[in-house]
């Protein structure tokens, strides 16, 4: 089965200073395991977080 809404994963899996979202992908914890059963209007919306998260706090890595 393909995903029609790709997963913003590059795997690089490392949380930020509090534990709660990934500095790799933006996505938090709970957008992680809830990934599997996101409808694609809701992965956009994880999608769309995750960036603004990335954007606002920084990178683990170079992008």
């Amino acid at each position: 089965m393909t995903e029609s809404v790709a997963s913003p994963c590059i795997k690089v899996c490392r949380l930020d200073a509090d534990g709660q979202w990934c500095t790799g992908c933006g996505r938090s914890l709970s957008e992680i395991a809830g990934w599997a059963d996101a409808e694609d209007g809701e992965r956009r919306a994880i999608i769309s977080r995750a960036q603004h998260r990335l954007d606002t706090n920084g990178s683990a890595v170079e992008r």
